[in-house]
């Protein structure tokens, strides 16, 4: 059995980026050849396509988890690690994106329109790509960063050009089924239709969809009977069609009080008055339903309805109903504005835009916002010293530990950045040169009692790579192997 689903809630989750890769290349007679570690390979995204073959979003009812590849690693000898592949999501023409709460993201209309859902993750870099004329070695490299996650509600609007409203049971399947290829369930029992069927029209050389909506009744703008949930799909109609049951057999119902009850749901729902209407009197084919046509056919002219007599039968008055809704569409198309043109804006940033902003919050913490500082904390090691006073070198080359100041921000004080909180500790840095010293440390984080200064910092480094015959090796001296 065929499943329509016109509404699927989407949990999306783009990949992550690799992590960059710290080595060192080591060969033969080489025993210190340089960083040598390769970037992270980025995570994929997660994109939404509007396929012309996809028609409803029963995949995604089944399926609400989707998560693209994430970047692959770097590894060592400067190979960068493979890109994520991203997930393309394939939805029907018509389909809105929506947050949780109804706030309106996308709107896809038209084949082939893409939509990034959720970006995948920057991949880190490695300590090759990492290493400057003051660290000719580093020993960390980047964390890879988060892909984004969101949760999105998809709905799908049927893109027609002509919407059929009516009773239950009026015959618009039947309508449908013998002026288009489309084959929608067809019984003699109200609600028959529970899903919107379209069908292709040819009318001459113009061609039009037609879309049959699920029978109406009176409270349905409000939830009753099926109108609430396949209403949204006459929005984008250019043309609604009354299919009127000219043979019908209830009593306390006629076809001007139909169309009067149909339209009140139609205004109760919003959006749809300036749709020019059709006036179809279905089940001419029965003696008294041609009948009851020729009375009610008066009044309907006069409200200004075109009226037509068709039978779905034997296919009386059909042709002349598919010339005037195609007339009408024509008419609407020309009357559309035309589509915009996609203007590229360009938006310079402030010569005074430092890219990020400093901000206290109630429970006194300092909170730095910014895309640029809040990526590098994103993809820092903490467990590594270096990439910690890396961070910081970063964060003031920047401007952050100044607008601290500015701020009035006392050592001490908490300073959130991203998802990270900190002790405020300026004293570490501040006025103070990176020396390098061994991989993975930074002498600057280190207990102010076992700190040493930049100048001895450098004298001890110097110590270390004076040449072998300038080594003062008294006459005799003898290593723990015995040799000088």
């Amino acid at each position: 059995m065929t499943t329509f689903v016109d509404r699927a809630v989407l949990h999306v989750k783009a990949g992550d980026g690799g992590h960059g890769c710290v080595s060192i290349h080591r060969e033969k007679f080489k025993p210190f050849g340089g960083p040598d570690g390769g970037d992270g390979g980025h995570g994929g995204s997660v994109k939404l396509v509007v396929d012309s073959g996809v028609h409803t979003l029963l995949d995604f009812h089944f399926h609400p988890h989707q998560k693209a590849r994430n970047g692959h690693g770097g590894a060592g000898n400067d190979r960068d690690g493979a890109n994520g592949e991203s997930l393309v999501l394939r939805v029907p023409d018509g389909t809105v994106v929506q947050t949780v709460d109804g706030e309106v993201i996308a709107d896809l209309v038209g084949a082939g329109t893409e939509l990034e859902l959720a970006r995948g993750g920057r991949g880190g870099r490695g300590n090759a790509s990492l290493a400057s004329t003051r660290r000719k070695a580093p020993g960390f490299a980047e964390l890879g960063e988060p892909g984004e996650q969101i949760d999105v509600v998809l709905e799908l609007k049927s893109v027609a050009d002509v919407g059929l409203v009516g009773f239950p049971s009026a015959g618009k399947s039947s309508l449908i089924s013998v002026i288009s290829a489309a084959r929608p369930k067809i019984a003699d029992y109200p609600f028959t239709t529970l899903v919107p069927n379209l069908g292709v029209v040819q009318a001459g050389d113009n061609t039009f969809t037609v879309a049959d909506v699920p029978g109406l009744i009176p409270g349905a703008a409000t939830g009753k009977g099926l109108g609430l949930e396949f209403l949204r799909h006459i929005e984008r109609t250019a043309v609604l069609v009354h299919v009127v049951d000219t043979a019908a057999l209830e009593t306390d119902r006629d076809p001007v009080s139909d169309i009067d009850a149909i339209e009140a749901e139609l205004a109760a729902y919003g959006g749809l008055e300036d749709r020019p209407r059709i006036v179809a009197l279905n089940k001419v084919d029965v003696p008294d339903g041609r009948d009851l046509a020729d009375i009610i056919r008066p009044e309907l002219e006069q409200r200004g309805y075109p009226v037509y007599d068709v039978s779905a039968v034997t296919r009386e008055g059909l042709r002349e109903l598919m010339f005037a809704m195609s007339e009408m569409v024509e008419q609407q198309r020309r009357l559309a504005p035309p589509p915009e043109r996609t203007r590229i804006v360009i938006r310079p940033v402030a010569v005074d835009d430092s890219g990020f902003t400093v901000t206290r919050d109630g429970e006194g913490v300092y909170i730095v916002k910014g895309g640029a500082p809040e990526r590098w904390v994103r993809q820092t090691n903490f467990d590594n010293d270096e990439a910690v006073g890396y961070l910081a070198d970063r964060l003031a080359r920047l401007g952050v530990e100044e607008a601290l100041k500015k701020a009035g921000a006392t050592p001490g004080d908490p300073v959130r950045i991203g998802v990270r909180e900190f002790d405020w500790q300026p004293e570490h840095f501040a006025g103070e040169e990176f020396v390098p010293g061994n991989r993975g440390t930074d002498y600057r984080l280190e207990e102010p009692s076992k700190r040493v200064g930049a100048a001895e910092r450098k004298a001890m480094r110097k110590d270390r790579r004076r040449p072998y015959e300038e080594l003062e090796v008294s006459p005799g001296a003898e290593d723990d192997d015995g040799e000088i």
